[in-house]
């Protein structure tokens, strides 16, 4: 299985040299990408929800299990507690039926069950539970888990055993009955397992007590009480050396759990010890850790790369990337989990872009920054094609889903437009209020969820740059041509798409001008149509014009030509706008003095209006229904939303 992974892997991934700081990165990205979509089941008829799970809260689950990493299987039981929303006569939770449930208890009383091929344990109750009614059933269980995706999976470390589970996405069914469906966390959970004594448990949350039992055995109890998405909730198991610590400011327990072999190893020690720095980074930037009450910490399992369970990441390297990698996703995929798996850029996009932070503010220089965000940008656009965010025609791919150019890498560097878009301080604000959103934080949030935050806390509305770059496909290649006279300089940009789904990228333009004495000038061009003109004030002689100067934006192969046939006539006539836009009622145009006739079509292609536009006067679209739509006026194309 894992060879299988890292070799779709190695055809999706070119090889991109970032860093010396990064020894093998791409080898790392690879097992990284794999742990995080190698429990992906590959027959889900419900891929987000399931319907017979919608009619309950998941309020708490206690796991009283015994488990030893030599033998592959689990017993014990799951005692849950619910919430009915409606009047409820039966429960589903989901399961493997590969597992055998031997006795539901209720009150004291078994209860009726079935076991289905569904991966569903429906379970029948005496009398029906009214709505709003907190009730609790205990579900008895064993069995070897089903190794279909590796959820659940034993080996050995410095030959001794150890056992690890990984359920992204859809793998906690295969080893504990639980509420799959992103729109449900379970708002506390307890761990209470049994294993032979040399060995060592860790899991999600705080380390309530080790208890030796009778028999060569011990009892280890961890409690989470933050809601916790299923397939976060994890654990490991062999004879670990435990290292505790303080991380953060004011600090909170600093927890790793590493094989012996790791604790020898210098350099992975000093990368772990890293993390408190990183951690002061990101707290720096997007808000306090979300789980301070707790822990932050690692622990080690035999799968490559790593994987963000909640307050502890489970890591197979040592990479400071990696490490960067799963502690951004604490922010973004555990304290705020995509809704859909279809926004799984949510995920990775923003734990992508934590390396992107750590990178540039803690282990590369300029140069080496610029280095690696040149590599992302060509294995980007290493194809023309490709959206990311996920359809729901592609959801039954494991690696679609979790495609390291287009959910990891261009998700990432959506969110590096975003914060050019925005500035920094803006940006980085607009983080922290969708963290601080009370219907947002510790639960679920779709791109629109996003996108409604971001709206209200910067007042831009991202709708059209989300239709163009998340779920429309490809790349703009730019053609920049500039001339200097006197004491201005001219620029036209024009812009080639590398798919028809995009007609046109709207984008505000990076652009460095570099003069004869070593003078610099950086300007901004709002980029609303194509081959339009920008008529700019430089007080000095310029040498040279960079575009994109700090890979601000993505493109390829874009160019910047001195033309001297440019005229400050052609670039006015030319350097007219639409706006606002977006619009509710009314529409402007910028730079036409007489009468010229426009036309208005759908998104689909559909003509809306075709009229004569009168200079001053505004263009009424209050009856447009709210979407996206081209305004044609002088054969040049300008899209609008209409809200």
């Amino acid at each position: 299985m894992k060879t299988l992974y890292l070799l779709i892997l190695s055809l999706l991934l070119p090889q991109v040299a970032y860093s010396q700081h990064e020894h093998d990165h791409n080898i790392e990205k690879k097992g990284l990408i794999a742990s995080e979509m190698k429990s992906f089941a590959k027959k889900m008829t419900t891929y987000n929800v399931n319907p017979n799970t919608l009619n309950y809260d998941l309020q708490y689950q206690r796991m009283d299990i015994s488990l030893d990493p030599a033998v592959y299987n689990i017993s014990g039981s799951v005692t849950s507690h619910f919430k009915p929303n409606q009047n409820m006569s039966s429960i589903y939770f989901d399961l493997s039926n590969v597992l055998t449930v031997s006795q539901v208890k209720y009150h004291g009383n078994n209860l009726s069950f079935q076991q289905l091929s569904t991966k569903e344990l429906k379970i029948d109750f005496p009398a029906a539970i009214p709505a709003n009614t907190l009730d609790s059933l205990t579900i008895n269980y064993s069995g070897a888990p089903s190794n279909a995706n590796s959820a659940f999976f034993n080996g050995n470390q410095g030959g001794t055993a150890v056992l690890s589970t990984l359920s992204e996405p859809y793998g906690a069914q295969d080893w504990f009955p639980t509420k799959q469906s992103l729109n449900d966390k379970i708002e506390r959970f307890d761990f209470k397992i049994t294993t032979p004594s040399q060995y060592n448990v860790a899991a999600n949350g705080k380390l309530m007590s080790e208890t030796t039992l009778p028999g060569s055995k011990k009892l280890t109890f961890w409690r989470t009480a933050y809601p916790t998405a299923a397939y976060l909730i994890a654990l490991s198991i062999t004879n670990f050396t435990k290292l505790t610590s303080t991380i953060g400011n004011p600090p909170f327990p600093f927890v790793n759990y590493v094989f012996p072999s790791t604790n020898a190893d210098a350099t992975d020690m000093s990368n772990i010890e890293w993390t408190k720095q990183v951690m002061t980074t990101f707290e720096n930037y997007l808000g306090p850790y979300p789980f301070r009450n707790e822990k932050y910490g690692h622990m080690e399992f035999t799968w490559g790369g790593g994987m963000e369970h909640q307050t502890m990441s489970s890591m197979g390297t040592w990479s400071r990337g990696i490490i960067a990698h799963e502690l951004a996703h604490q922010w973004f995929g555990d304290k705020i989990t995509c809704a859909t798996w279809n926004d799984i850029w949510l995920n990775e996009g923003f734990a992508t872009f934590g390396e992107h932070l750590a990178n540039e503010k803690l282990l590369m220089s300029n140069a080496q920054f610029m280095n690696y965000l040149l590599g992302e940008k060509n294995n980007i656009t290493s194809s023309p094609g490709g959206s990311t965010y996920v359809s729901d025609a592609e959801l039954s791919s494991s690696n679609r889903i979790f495609s390291g150019r287009l959910s990891y890498a261009k998700g990432g560097y959506i969110v590096r437009m975003l914060k050019w878009i925005l500035g920094d301080t803006a940006f980085y604000q607009a983080v922290k209020d969708y963290h601080a959103r009370p219907n947002l934080a510790y639960g679920y949030a779709s791109t629109a969820d996003f996108k409604a935050s971001f709206l209200q806390s910067t007042g831009k509305d991202f709708t059209e740059f989300f239709n163009d770059w998340l779920y429309g496909q490809g790349y703009p290649t730019y053609t920049i041509k500039w001339r200097q006279t006197g004491n201005q300089i001219l620029f036209k940009a024009g812009q080639t798409q590398s798919h028809s789904s995009v007609s046109f990228f709207e984008m505000p333009l990076p652009i460095k001008v570099n003069g004869t004495g070593g003078e610099v000038a950086y300007f901004v061009l709002n980029h609303t149509a194509n081959n339009q003109g920008f008529l700019e004030t430089v007080s000095f002689p310029v040498a040279s014009v960079q575009f994109n100067y700090e890979h601000q934006i993505l493109d390829k192969n874009s160019t910047v030509v001195k033309d001297n046939t440019l005229s400050v006539s052609s670039v006015e006539k030319e350097e007219f706008a639409l706006y606002p836009n977006p619009a509710k009622n009314e529409l402007y145009l910028k730079g036409i003095d007489r009468s010229v006739e426009y036309s208005i079509h759908s998104a689909d292609g559909k003509l809306i209006r075709k009229d004569v536009y009168q200079p001053g006067k505004p263009v009424g679209i209050a009856e447009l229904v709210p979407g996206t739509y081209i305004f044609t006026v002088q054969e040049k194309n300008i899209k609008f939303l209409k809200h």
